[in-house]
């Protein structure tokens, strides 16, 4: 099989949650000549799910990932769990725990043997996974331990106008300002160069690093994080033939004009990333993991417990995330450059 046919191994996500319905819409969206995908999950649950909500699908029940290409024109492709999940709409419960990892480790599983081309990810509900005794902070340090630990995954979230890289991610505000450091800022600058070049093909990249303060500190009036920290980082960073440009005022650096100035925005904490992103591009961003040996995207949403089970659910950031996902796949493959930076268009 050809890697533009090997499917994408999707997975289940909470089952209470909005996944099975949007990857429901995404089969059922699809077009010719779109790379294939299977999910793993429980196919007699995604059956009773389109038929609750007005999508009547066939669904077929795969043995092995490389039964999802011949399926796909004429069925859901689905990897059977090995129980059948028990959740209702808008109503999670850590029983269910086990077969959400469950779907997560066949997924990698898949890509690791070479019979999937990249893990897409529904979104999870963490609060359920860690009653039930799960003990990673979320997906990424999961699928961090899968890749088999010695990688650091970044987070980036994607959309066609900007990608965006916060440094520090699921922290309080106050705990993210402690954590901003000289390392930190160095690890994410090195990871996310490296992603720009062999994940989409831009073979000098520009990083934007934000500032931590208001202004970006206007020399030190604001506070010294610019000058004690971000500063002396990126100093390291250009040595290392790495551009970075900065640090920039937060407040003037998303608007048209200033992102077509460069590939990434290297951001200090999740919102200083997340609000921009979200405002140009709510229902299409996409969460992509850097630093993993394999592929893994998501959707840039949560669950939607509120909605789950209605079918008002967009589907909209998963199908963009199994494209980017297949593009990504697609260029470590063949290791082909897009254009050289931002500066060049």
């Amino acid at each position: 099989m050809t890697l533009e046919m090997t499917p994408l191994a999707l997975t289940m996500g909470e089952p209470a949650g909005i996944g099975g319905e949007i990857t429901l819409k995404c089969w059922s969206e699809r077009h010719p000549g779109d790379r294939p995908f299977f999910v793993v999950d429980d196919p007699a649950r995604l059956a009773r799910l389109g038929r609750r909500i007005g999508l009547d699908l066939p669904v077929a029940a795969i043995t092995e990932p490389g039964e999802a290409a011949a399926v796909f024109p004429h069925a859901l492709p689905v990897l059977p769990l090995s129980a059948a999940p028990d959740a209702a709409p808008g109503q999670p419960d850590p029983g269910q725990a086990t077969l959400v990892i469950e779907s997560i480790e066949r997924a990698v599983a898949a890509v690791q043997a070479g019979a999937a081309a990249a893990v897409v990810t529904n979104p999870i509900q963490k609060e359920t996974l860690y009653a039930a005794g799960f003990r990673h902070a979320g997906h990424t340090e999961f699928l961090a331990e899968l890749a088999g630990g010695n990688v650091h995954p970044i987070m980036m979230l994607a959309c066609p106008e900007l990608r965006v890289v916060p440094a520090t991610v699921h922290r309080s505000l106050r705990a993210a300002i402690e954590m901003v450091s000289v390392d930190l800022i160095l690890t994410a600058g090195r990871i996310t160069a490296h992603a720009l070049r062999q994940d989409f093909g831009i073979a000098d990249p520009i990083l934007a690093v934000a500032g931590l303060n208001p202004h970006a500190g206007e020399n030190g009036s604001l506070g010294s994080e610019e000058i004690e920290i971000i500063l002396p980082a990126m100093e390291i960073l250009r040595a290392e033939g790495i551009d970075v440009r900065g640090p920039m005022p937060a407040d003037t650096m998303f608007h048209a004009r200033a992102r077509a100035k460069y590939d990434a925005a290297l951001c200090m904490y999740h919102d200083q990333a997340l609000i921009p992103l979200k405002t140009i591009d709510f229902d299409g961003g996409v969460n992509v993991t850097l630093g993993l040996p394999f592929v893994r995207t998501s959707p840039d949403h949560g669950t939607a417990l509120d909605i789950a089970g209605t079918g008002v659910a967009h589907p909209g950031s998963l199908q963009a995330a199994m494209i980017m996902a297949g593009e990504i796949a697609e260029r470590r493959r063949t290791g082909a450059l897009v254009r050289s930076s931002a500066a060049a268009e």
